[in-house]
């Protein structure tokens, strides 16, 4: 819960004992005699421990049932005070960096049309962009696990209401409810919708131009997907060649 090893063994020994002094905790406790103070200080400040005045101090445990809830509402208090402050900072970071990258992105590398990426949000954040962007075609492989995002489906209906033709070919008997209602508003809105019984990829291909493949990791145990971000017009066609042959096979 955050305490260290020495608080958390110097709690243990106070709960099972009626009060201590700071010597003969030590020694129970095993926590180095000149370490002691240091950690009882912190056991009271986060309100595991008491403290009586006699002749000595001694301590004694908060109840469990006091000490901890209470430590952990003012943990979650501290971590959303340092959170709101981290994305107000994020946010100030954004605009001043922004300019030093498009600097940057003057000259292009050898691999600028190629870009790997591994987090979910920063994959989800580019498909958005690129299908905001997108003016003439979208093409979609859709397949579980299929993303639960409303908003990504309320991407697509925006690409459709600008006059870009989609088209969406998902695999036979994978969709739960809330993909069947997807679905529905993709037809209403005009998306046209085919079935087949596998696709052999995630695939979001725009504009014949760029796109976005999800490959599952075949060598790790638990599923992960890796993103392949491109912007290479022989790598679209390619694709676009693939999703046609796939597209006359479905129904």
């Amino acid at each position: 819960m955050g305490l260290n090893a020495y608080e958390a063994r110097s709690y243990l020994v106070l709960v099972g004992h009626p009060r201590f002094k700071a010597l003969e905790l030590a020694a129970r406790a095993h926590v180095p005699r000149q370490k002691i103070y240091e950690v009882l200080d912190s056991l009271v400040e986060k309100g595991f421990a008491h403290v009586i005045q006699e002749k000595t101090k001694l301590f004694l445990a908060v109840s469990p049932d006091e000490a901890i809830p209470s430590y952990m509402s003012r943990r979650a208090q501290a971590l959303s005070d340092q959170l709101a402050d981290q994305n107000q900072a994020a946010a100030g970071m954004v605009k001043e960096l922004m300019s030093a990258y498009s600097e940057g992105q003057g000259g292009r590398g050898t691999l600028d049309y190629l870009r790997i990426v591994n987090d979910p949000g920063q994959v989800a954040s580019q498909f958005r962009k690129m299908l905001s962007e997108s003016r003439e075609e979208y093409l979609e492989f859709s397949r579980p696990p299929y993303a639960v995002d409303p908003l990504d489906a309320e991407f697509v209906i925006q690409a459709r209401s600008r006059g870009v033709a989609c088209r969406l070919l998902v695999e036979h008997g994978t969709l739960d409810q809330q993909h069947e209602r997807f679905l529905t508003e993709y037809r209403a809105a005009g998306v046209e919708v085919r079935q087949i019984e596998k696709v052999p990829m995630k695939l979001a291909l725009l504009d014949s131009r760029q796109g976005l493949i999800a490959l599952l990791d075949p060598v790790i145990t638990k599923p992960a997907w890796t993103s392949v971000i491109f912007n290479h017009q022989g790598m679209a066609e390619a694709m676009k060649g693939l999703f046609e042959d796939y597209w006359r096979r479905a129904t």
